[in-house]
């Protein structure tokens, strides 16, 4: 990994981007000593990173770790892939490409990450716009670690930046336990929540400090540290710039960009080559089908289980905008093949190509969070409230009365219906330890063969960077 990590941290130090350098050095003489000298050299340099992170999307990476491993969704598709088969049967292995996308993914925003914030205090502008930068990049650094703790577990430590092979080799590249990754993290954020203005950015691309606050809340969460997460995600409450739209199906339509409940998104333009592949991959992959211009043919690598279906409840709003058990076909039938309609772009003439926004981080979630905080802390009745907002948009009775292990149920069964295709269930199951119980039940309920180990709660380092990297002198047990 050494010698691949050189690759990337050098490349986060060169520029790459829409940028008219025709005032500047020659593209081919730029080099970190010739950039990084104002303020706009910071700007184009934090869209990069920005740019990177959101590759975590944009190939679908985190779905498949996240929604395909799960009850939520499988696979529809005759002709899958192994690293897809592998995702779908919880039976990973260390060479699978998806995780090593993943991985690479995050090392690499976390390297342009550091370029960043290495280098922004030795060079002199607005200091505002300085904080500002600099907030936006421990933000994105900490949360690339996240994912990567949350889906590997002990993993290397990178502030630093490389300008030679001798400095990637006397580097400490070795496995760090979670605990100091999630130091570093919460040290991250809570820097970053100090550096951005409190006014909302109304870009949803960019972080604003109720983004990192509501991150904040969640990582708080992961550890049950139940105390802090809920200072924090009741000051993104409070601060009441966020709300949940009427319409739950315009979170997931063409023309979702910067609705009033999303703090964190990526956006897609079709027609230029920055579309997403949501609208092959949740569709089904039938010939015939007449839901798409020309009739174009999904793919349906991520489509929902029978069993997700059935979990909405009677009169439940979601559910008509969020699946489908069956496909109009040319001929004016029907025919019965469960999808997604989340994040499809019906109005698409290239499938790998949709416009529609993917929300990373919504009001909702904060809600539900907050919700399972207060009930996580005895204050079940205090939790209600909250999860009745969410379930109040989609038409449903509020719920009363309930134990606190109850709400617990309840709470992981709105999430699952709320979040589907957002690349939360994994997590939630992670967080709560509910994973094993649930996945192994729902494969049982259809007598496969598939088992979640112990072991198998977090992914396999990729063999790649074990044989590249000697400072990793093993894989994570079990693999």
């Amino acid at each position: 990994m050494k010698k691949k990590l050189f690759f990337l941290l050098i490349l986060a130090t060169t520029v790459s981007s829409c940028k008219d350098f025709l005032a500047l050095t020659p593209e081919y003489q730029i080099s970190d000593q010739t950039f990084y000298k104002n303020q706009n050299d910071f700007e184009t340099a934090l869209v990069g990173v920005y740019s990177t992170f959101r590759g975590l999307f944009n190939t679908s990476t985190v779905l498949y770790m996240t929604e395909l491993t799960t009850d939520n969704t499988e696979i529809q598709w005759s002709s899958p892939s192994i690293n897809e088969m592998q995702m779908d049967q919880n039976a990973v292995n260390s060479t699978n490409g998806l995780t090593q996308a993943a991985w690479n993914t995050c090392l690499y925003t976390i390297s342009r990450s550091n370029a960043i914030i290495n280098r922004i205090d030795a060079v002199s502008f607005d200091q505002a716009a300085k904080d500002r930068i600099k907030g936006e990049a421990k933000f994105l650094r900490a949360y690339s670690y996240f994912y990567l703790v949350r889906l590997f577990g002990n993993v290397p430590i990178i502030t630093q930046e490389f300008s030679s092979p001798t400095e990637v080799a006397a580097a400490d590249l070795s496995l760090k336990p979670s605990a100091p990754v999630y130091e570093m993290i919460l040290k991250d954020l809570t820097e970053a929540e100090t550096l951005l203005p409190a006014a909302l950015n109304t870009d949803r691309t960019k972080a604003s400090r109720s983004t990192v606050k509501a991150v904040l809340g969640k990582v708080y969460l992961t550890l049950k540290n139940y105390d802090q997460a809920a200072t924090k995600l009741k000051e993104v409450i409070d601060a009441k710039q966020y709300s949940l739209v009427p319409n739950y199906q315009t979170l997931f339509t063409n023309g979702n960009n910067n609705l009033a409940e999303s703090l964190f998104e990526i956006q897609y333009v079709s027609g230029r080559s920055v579309g997403n592949n949501y609208s092959a991959l949740f569709t089904p992959a039938i010939t015939s089908m007449a839901i798409f211009p020309n009739n174009l043919q999904g793919s349906g690598r991520i489509v929902p289980t029978k069993d997700l279906i059935r979990s909405y409840e009677a009169g439940d709003a979601r559910k008509a905008v969020s699946v489908s058990d069956s496909v109009t076909l040319i001929n004016g039938r029907k025919s019965y093949s469960p999808y997604g309609l989340k994040f499809v772009d019906f109005k698409a003439i290239d499938l790998s190509d949709g416009s529609v926004t993917f929300t990373v981080l919504r009001y909702a979630d904060v809600l539900l969070m907050y919700a399972e905080v207060l009930n996580e802390q005895g204050k079940t009745a205090d939790a209600l409230p909250y999860i009745n907002q969410v379930r109040k948009r989609a038409n449903l009775p509020d719920l009363s009365g309930l134990t606190q292990a109850a709400l617990r149920l309840a709470i992981e069964k709105e999430r699952r219906v709320e979040f589907l295709f957002e690349g939360q269930r994994w997590f939630d199951l992670l967080r709560t330890g509910r994973a094993q119980a649930v996945l192994n039940a729902h494969y049982a309920s259809l007598n496969l063969s598939f088992k979640v180990d112990d072991f198998e709660l977090i992914f396999p380092i990729p063999q790649n960077e074990i044989d590249l990297n000697p400072a990793i002198v093993k894989q994570n047990p079990g693999y």
